[in-house]
């Protein structure tokens, strides 16, 4: 089958978050299993720089990847990526497809899809990563004006709903996601939305690192508990709660305790560095920038516990949460995640937004050295079983058949 996967981020542009990783380990698994994989995507690497290439289109794991020219580096990183020139190749190649995956919403790389697919008679499924919903926090009319919610209604009402309406299939990871939907279109043609959890490459996970690698780099004393945060850092997702909630567990536990929150800044990290001084733990949280790779794994391997704590309905799914797991580290992620719909209490913590739950959660795993092991072990074996990606290739490589036929 040969199938066209559209996204406006590829690796090694990490920073733009779990989609394109997402994509990148699916197209190799289909690759694999023989199918031909193409992928649409922009010149993005970070807030500065383009992807360096010699050749495009490139060979990456045998995906034959093309990098299309974005007009702005500095909008592409402000989530609104613009490649025009994706037009002329999706007009002379999209009917040589059996069918194409746009793994965005909100995009004017998706919308390009839409136009020439629907013109072209090509079936198209269409997966928001979580990008369907409006998301603002407006004052006045200025701010309203100039927030990411006033372009994005344009783009829903111009269009957005066609998009929707006219894919073969939609895809959300949890209902969490599908649930967003409803929000924005109230009458979202839910009979086309299918479940399909994410998944995490096993293979990654075979060979951990010795433990004790990530305390030394960060100078973490060996008997000090560790707690992880790893995500964007974004005021959605939580970390002022994590923060003050450590704060509070510090002063009631007999051990030293550790806060560590990674990952790139979306305009929250001197906040969180605030809150941490005038709670007077800046010397217990560490704040290592973004962990990709090995590194990333260190973090895993060494923390005690992983938390997850978002404020809103408006985290998809999770992944992060997937790949603690996959390191045997115990995890609480709050019900606002689409990935607590796929975990239980045999491997951590469901809590609502609040931080005596938060607070209860932390010390029930480091207090409690046999719970802490129990819940890493079945983490393990939970990945293990239901979230490999031959299994979630092996259920998308279903729906491709069905929707090409």
């Amino acid at each position: 089958m040969k199938v066209l996967q559209v996204i406006s981020s590829f690796p090694p542009a990490y920073s733009y978050g779990g989609p394109l990783s997402m994509t990148y380990q699916v197209s190799k698994e289909l690759v694999r299993r023989g199918h031909d994989v193409t992928v649409f995507t922009t010149d993005v690497y970070d807030a500065k720089s383009r992807v360096a290439f010699q050749q495009n289109p490139m060979d990456m794991d045998g995906i034959e990847v093309h990098h299309f020219r974005n007009l702005s580096n500095r909008l592409a990183h402000k989530n609104l990526p613009v490649a025009p020139t994706m037009a002329f190749a999706l007009r002379k190649h999209i009917e040589s497809f059996d069918l194409i995956h746009v793994r965005e919403y909100f995009s004017f790389q998706a919308a390009l899809v839409h136009h020439y697919a629907t013109r072209k008679g090509t079936p198209y499924i269409l997966q928001a990563h979580g990008s369907l919903p409006r998301i603002t926090r407006e004052h006045n009319v200025k701010t309203a004006l100039l927030s990411k919610n006033y372009p994005k209604k344009i783009f829903d009402l111009v269009a957005g709903y066609s998009m929707l309406n006219d894919a073969s299939t939609i895809i959300a990871t949890s209902r969490v996601e599908s649930d967003q939907f409803t929000d924005v279109f109230p009458d979202f043609p839910l009979d086309k939305v299918v479940h399909l959890p994410n998944y995490v490459d096993l293979e990654s996970y075979e060979d951990l690192p010795a433990r004790g690698q990530f305390r030394r780099k960060y100078n973490i004393d060996e008997n000090a508990k560790i707690v992880l945060f790893l995500s964007r850092i974004h005021e959605r997702k939580g970390a002022d709660l994590l923060v003050a909630t450590f704060s509070k567990v510090k002063q009631t536990v007999d051990f030293p305790v550790r806060l560590v929150v990674a990952g790139p800044d979306e305009g929250y990290l001197q906040n969180l560095k605030s809150l941490a001084k005038r709670l007077s733990v800046e010397n217990e949280v560490v704040f290592p920038g973004p962990l990709y790779g090995r590194e990333k794994l260190e973090a895993y391997v060494d923390a005690d516990v992983f938390v997850l704590p978002s404020k809103d309905r408006y985290e998809s799914f999770g992944n992060v949460a997937l790949e603690a797991l996959a390191c045997g580290t115990p995890v609480i992620v709050t019900n606002n995640c689409g990935v607590s719909e796929w975990i239980d209490s045999n491997v951590g913590f469901v809590i609502r937004y609040d931080q005596i739950e938060l607070c209860n959660a932390l010390k029930g795993i480091l207090e409690n050295e046999q719970l802490s092991q129990r819940l890493g072990d079945n983490g393990k074996k939970l990945v293990n079983k239901e979230f490999g990606w031959d299994k979630g290739v092996l259920q998308l490589e279903e729906l491709y058949e069905t929707i090409a036929r």
